[in-house]
């Protein structure tokens, strides 16, 4: 599986962003989805997931409330609407996918691929 994301930007505090993640391939379906952030002299870290039906998602503390991830499994595309974003979101945002995990166990078992990062900036 081929990850493309896309989306990021810079926008003011308060604002919101959508970030989309496009994935190759015909078992998309069978991959559950997550997106992780890695702020500058910061580790990587788990934001949220999405599991291969769509039916769960898990969602770190500190997005619960202003972020929503969803997926369109017949666009083979993930994506994370993020609102109400802080300065403190800035980061490099990677989506990922693993096979068949639960979406809650996304944070803990690294994933078995990797998207591109892209930059979202938030200006206070």
């Amino acid at each position: 599986v081929q990850l493309q994301a896309s989306g990021g930007g810079l926008v003011q505090a308060g604002g919101s962003l959508r970030l989309s993640c496009a994935g190759s391939g015909r078992t998309f379906s069978s991959y559950t989805m997550g997106w992780f952030r890695q702020a500058p002299g910061k580790e990587r870290e788990f934001v949220t997931a999405i599991s291969w039906s769509g039916w769960n998602t898990y969602y770190a503390d500190f997005v619960k409330g202003r972020f929503t991830i969803s997926r369109d499994n017949a666009k083979n595309t993930v994506y994370l609407q993020m609102n109400s974003l802080k300065p403190e979101d800035t980061a490099v945002y990677y989506c990922a996918a693993k096979y068949r995990s639960a979406a809650g166990d996304m944070g803990a078992i690294p994933p078995d691929y990797w998207g591109q990062g892209t930059q979202v900036t938030v200006s206070s």
